[in-house]
């Protein structure tokens, strides 16, 4: 066997066994999120307190834009195109800094606080544990942008620039189900 077979096989095996792990790690998250959401309608029921529905849009349409340039980054590498993939994380990396922008700087600056009650503490639990893992999102993508800078990723090589972009995109689903069940679901308690 020569040795950029030998290499091959072994970057193969490495992915198998980082992919497991990506996955394994996302099967405990889905416990934590899962957790939170069941707590959600466990203490709110069917009610929800009043927050900013035209804010709640915004910072969802932000997230979700920012899967789309993470999507155009991860296939751009893949057909190495060095200056789109490059592009597409810093633009991905701006949407995740206006979402938490929106949420820590306006969100949490509403009539809610962590004390109020049940509302309080399911508003700020739930939204404050995902702007915890978009911020460790956005570090991350940082940290692809500036390997992806020297030149680490190829098309045949990019295991990182696949990993944070399933994490990427795994953290907007989670709000997808986090937003209507904070800002949609039951009736509006005053």
């Amino acid at each position: 066997m020569s040795t950029i077979a030998s290499t091959m096989a072994d970057y193969r095996h490495q992915l198998r066994n980082n992919r497991l792990g990506l996955w394994l790690f996302f099967i405990s998250e889905a416990f934590l999120f899962g957790g939170l959401f069941v707590s959600r309608f466990y203490l709110w029921g069917n009610t929800r307190p009043e927050l900013d529905q035209t804010l709640g849009l915004t910072i969802t349409s932000i997230l979700l834009l920012s899967s789309f340039f993470m999507n155009r980054a991860e296939m751009a590498i893949a057909h190495d195109d060095r200056r789109t993939f490059l592009n597409s994380l810093l633009i991905t990396a701006a949407l995740g800094i206006l979402f938490l922008i929106g949420v820590v700087g306006f969100e949490w600056r509403g009539h809610i606080r962590p004390w109020d009650g049940a509302f309080g503490a399911v508003l700020f639990g739930m939204t404050g544990m995902h702007a915890l893992h978009v911020l460790s999102g956005v570090i991350f993508i940082l940290i692809v942008w500036n390997n992806g800078r020297k030149g680490h990723y190829s098309s045949e090589r990019h295991w990182g620039v696949e990993a944070c972009a399933i994490y990427w995109h795994y953290v907007d689903v989670i709000w997808v189900f986090f937003y209507p069940a904070l800002y949609l679901m039951g009736t509006v308690v005053r």
